[in-house]
């Protein structure tokens, strides 16, 4: 999610509500931090993306029950985090590796980042988000959807019916309305990208992508510009006087524009085009030659016990993947997860993405 990282949270909430109501460090720590975190180490740290985000008191309550103290490691958006933990694997820079996603998950076990950890809790993990079933070499955390978001008043305005499908954003009634992120510098962008391979398949996704051109996709390099400058339907828009009222976000972006916004909207400005999105998996893993693997098996197991998987959904807006963990009712009520998103195994991404992307690239940018 190349700033899914990009995403949406951080940025998002700060356009939303004018609000820094999540203040995050670039490289934050929780806890003194007082050794270096060696074997025997009391300190296990987490190495993870820019867009981490927590209630202090919960990873306290953590830090109390376990007896260790966590560093947060936040190391860029999550595809430079990913690469740059692969580049450090026989050196890591912490124990436990949060925010790889399932369009980068092969990159990082390729490339042996991850040692075998069953996590305790893991078989409460809601089935459809299990893979590497046997070699117990990440663990699922969260989940999110990548969906093209309107802007209600616009389609009121215009007395145009809002798009539902990717087939929808292709016809002349939506000509030069859509903008999205660049698939090859944005985690939004790659994900959309696949959603349109998953939809078509190996024949056909190009040809989608040719007539999405011809009818005036706009492409810009990432989700803070497509979202907070270039949407017409986010509060970051309407003051930089976007004029897309169509954009590839998530589908939690309208659950934020509610919950940040002063005064709230009795409801969201904007919606979700239900047969656009792509689901996102995010992982966690004990990274190889950690030096305190005991704190890390133990930072894994909290990170999908309830209590954090309930934290969850408020900081870093996506939804939990363990049987049972509630979901904030705003989330219910603004931005429900997609009921059918499109999906791609792991293995087929690594097989293509890189091609996929060249391929895009030249087909949409040249």
């Amino acid at each position: 999610m190349s700033n899914k990282s990009s995403i949406f949270r951080i940025t998002a909430l700060i356009a939303v509500g004018g609000l820094g109501v999540v203040a995050l460090s670039a490289c934050g720590a929780s806890g003194d931090g007082g050794d270096d975190g060696g074997s025997g180490s009391k300190t296990v740290t987490l190495v993870s993306h820019d867009s981490f985000a927590y209630t202090k008191e919960v990873l306290k309550d953590f830090e109390k029950e376990s007896g260790y103290k966590v560093r947060v490691l936040k190391d860029g958006d999550a595809g430079q985090a990913v690469n740059k933990a692969v580049l450090t694997k026989d050196n890591p820079q912490g124990d436990v590796f949060f925010g790889v996603d399932n369009t980068l998950l092969s990159r990082a076990l390729d490339n042996g980042l991850f040692q075998s950890y069953e996590a305790e809790g893991a078989d409460r993990v809601q089935a459809r988000y299990r893979v590497d079933q046997g070699k117990h070499r990440v663990t699922p955390i969260d989940s999110g959807d990548i969906c093209v978001n309107y802007d209600k008043a616009y389609f009121t305005e215009h007395k145009l019916a809002v798009p539902t499908s990717f087939d929808d954003l292709i016809k002349p009634a939506y000509k030069d309305l859509l903008v999205t992120e660049n698939a090859s510098t944005s985690s939004p962008g790659l994900g959309f990208l696949l959603g349109t391979a998953a939809k078509y398949g190996d024949d056909g996704w190009e040809g989608y992508w040719k007539k999405l051109k011809a009818n005036g996709v706009k492409v810009v390099d990432g989700w803070e510009q497509a979202y907070n400058e270039e949407f017409s339907g986010s509060a970051g828009g309407k003051k930089a006087k976007g004029d897309r009222p169509l954009v590839v976000s998530y589908a939690s972006s309208p659950p934020a524009e509610v919950i940040y916004a002063d005064p709230k909207p009795r409801t969201a400005p904007t919606g979700v085009a239900d047969g656009t999105c792509f689901r996102q998996v995010e992982y966690a893993g004990l990274l190889s030659n950690a030096k305190n693997t005991e704190g890390a098996k133990a930072l894994i197991d909290f990170l999908i016990g309830k209590r954090f998987q309930e934290d969850m959904p408020l900081n870093m807006f996506v939804y939990p993947v363990v049987e049972g963990a509630k979901v904030p009712d705003a989330f219910t009520q603004y931005g429900p997860a997609a009921a059918n998103p499109e999906t791609l195994d792991p293995a087929r991404i690594a097989d293509n993405r890189d091609e996929w992307v060249k391929s895009w690239t030249s087909l949409v940018l040249k």
